[in-house]
């Protein structure tokens, strides 16, 4: 059978009909995730819906039933801990299943867990649980060392819980914390439900703080099933489906669209522990993988990978991509043999739109679903024609616009200014009505009066066979030119590659018009990413700045 003509599988009637009997009968509402995980776990109790692969571990397999009662374990000890409704507990992890009890024990006792990068570390880290006023913190061992710094900054943190993972080290000493493990341990006593509300907060997930102290975003609980029930429809999910991320869970959109669908649908999903682009295909196949989410950094970086005969040799159809660079799409299914499925949405939600399969020109992330209403405006609000760019405004129709940064009500005032959700993207539209993403409000890159798209500087230069990864962005000119900008490629190489800055220039020259070949290259260890794999300017820049020995310029190399 071909990728592309699998049967597909709903929801057999009786199934439904079980569980609406079973949820009426025990009072339960299947929209907080700790009540659908009994609902789930009185019908299919063995079924296999989350599996969480790590390399050369052991793969650790969550059942429904296990969800129903490691989320009541973690629900209890945080009642025990003495934390009461609408308190905050931040969890710090890889993708790991306890991430997942913690998120489905604050919609049992109504309290709200803070989900955050476990990349976070100094002042960054301690923002996010001060001013969440978390007063609990569940961390894996080997991302004390992240804690023990700023012990002096979190005040409000009366309690410590840790567990050591099969590879991962103890960067402390873990004697004196509470213990997870204790927790997974304990017997099975199931807690009371404390919401009916579904318009209670389940978490607080945070912006990345590209351009200042990162602003924590209220989410709700009723946001799960419309993700997992309603808007994983439009990405062509069944039920005969096996569905993959290596996005990290403290970030929405593995939330939305893997989490989510897997437990409301009863998909199965698979997890890594970590992004890897290096073992992507083979986990598809190991897993029978038939689709994967992905963000537009992800791709460029699998596609920089050498290529091998075996590419196109996997189980996946349609890969749902938020952001896929126009330079590499074609390119990429086809080496890949996979179709991509292009959506966009944003954290704080109030908008979303897709492309489907076939339909519309590349490069576009299609137009807003039904029930959505989205528009590109200019400066005074005023609807922008074809092909001039502007910034995209959403709301649900009928309604206005909603958002709600944690204490911080002047900032969600501002987001949603006469009712529309201002994203801060700027975008345009064609002819047709189709939507393309230009770039990031502050982030257009101009050199010479022309606007240079970074992705085909990236496509460039990632197709040299040293390149791993390769991040473009802009400097203010040396002209001194108003708006204007030198661009600055950052790139990470192979394993045991040295740096040839020669050699890279050339592959630029030979694929670019002059007006794009970086003025400079930067060799890193690492891009500096946000949890969602966007590469972070600031960070580059200041890497740019602060280390001139890693830089090479372009008129040393005519």
């Amino acid at each position: 059978m071909s990728k592309g003509s699998k049967t597909r599988m709903p929801e057999p009637i009786f199934e439904k009909s079980r569980n609406v009997a079973f949820a009426i009968r025990k009072k339960l509402n299947w929209t907080f995730l700790g009540q659908l995980f009994e609902i789930r776990a009185n019908l299919r109790p063995d079924f296999p819906v989350l599996t969480f692969e790590n390399a050369s571990h052991p793969d650790v397999v969550q059942t429904f039933q296990d969800l129903h009662e490691n989320s009541h374990r973690f629900a209890r000890a945080l009642l025990d801990a003495g934390l009461e409704k609408g308190d905050k507990y931040a969890a710090i992890m890889h993708n790991y299943p306890e991430m997942i009890h913690l998120m489905a024990a604050a919609s049992i006792t109504g309290t709200i867990v803070v989900p955050i990068d476990p990349r976070t570390k100094g002042q960054k880290l301690a923002h996010m649980i001060s001013n969440s006023k978390s007063k609990a913190v569940f961390i894996t061992a080997d991302l004390l060392d992240h804690i023990e710094p700023i012990m002096k900054d979190i005040p409000d943190v009366k309690h410590i819980f840790t567990i050591e993972k099969p590879g991962k080290p103890a960067t402390g000493d873990v004697s004196q914390l509470k213990s997870i493990q204790e927790i997974l341990d304990s017997p099975f006593r199931p807690v009371d439900y404390m919401l009916s509300n579904p318009a209670h907060p389940i978490q607080i997930v945070y912006t990345s703080g590209t351009t200042g102290d990162p602003k924590g975003v209220l989410n709700e609980n009723f946001r799960f099933p419309i993700y997992g029930y309603i808007l994983s429809r439009y990405w062509k999910y069944d039920r005969s489906d096996t569905i993959y991320t290596g996005l990290s869970l403290t970030h929405g959109n593995a939330q939305g669209c893997t989490f989510a669908p897997a437990v409301y649908r009863s998909i199965k999903a698979v997890f890594s522990v970590k992004f890897t682009k290096s073992r992507l295909w083979d986990i598809t196949r190991k897993y029978g993988v038939t689709t994967f989410s992905m963000l537009g950094g992800v791709a460029a970086g699998i596609y920089n990978e050498s290529p091998k005969p075996t590419d196109a040799d996997n189980p996946v159809r349609h890969v749902v991509s938020a952001g896929m660079p126009r330079a590499i799409w074609e390119n990429f299914e086809k080496r890949f043999g996979v179709d991509i499925l292009e959506w966009y949405s944003t954290l704080e939600g109030g908008g979303f739109a897709r492309k489907p399969i076939g339909q519309g020109p590349i490069g576009s992330f299609g137009k807003p679903i039904g029930i959505f209403t989205m528009k590109v405006v200019d400066k005074d609000d005023n609807p922008c024609p074809p092909n001039v760019p502007g910034e995209i405004i959403a709301k649900p129709k009928g309604v206005s616009a909603f958002v709600n940064y944690f204490d911080n009500p002047e900032a969600s005032e501002k987001k949603t200014l006469g009712g529309w959700n201002r994203t801060g993207d700027i975008s345009h539209i064609d002819e047709n009505g189709w939507y393309f993403f230009d770039y990031r409000i502050g982030g257009g890159l101009r050199r010479a009066g022309d606007f240079i798209q970074p992705d085909t500087v990236e496509k460039v230069i990632g197709e040299h066979p040293a390149v791993s990864e390769v991040s473009v962005f802009g400097i203010p000119a040396a002209s001194g030119a108003p708006g204007e900008s030198d661009l600055v490629a950052g790139i990470v190489l192979f394993d045991g590659k040295i740096p040839d800055p020669a050699s890279i220039f050339e592959c630029a020259r030979k694929g670019l018009e002059s007006n794009s070949v970086p003025s400079y290259l930067m060799f890193l260890e690492e891009i500096p990413k946000t949890i969602s794999e966007k590469p972070q300017e600031r960070f580059l820049k200041q890497n740019f700045e602060e280390h001139p020995e890693l830089v090479y310029k372009l008129e040393d190399y005519r």
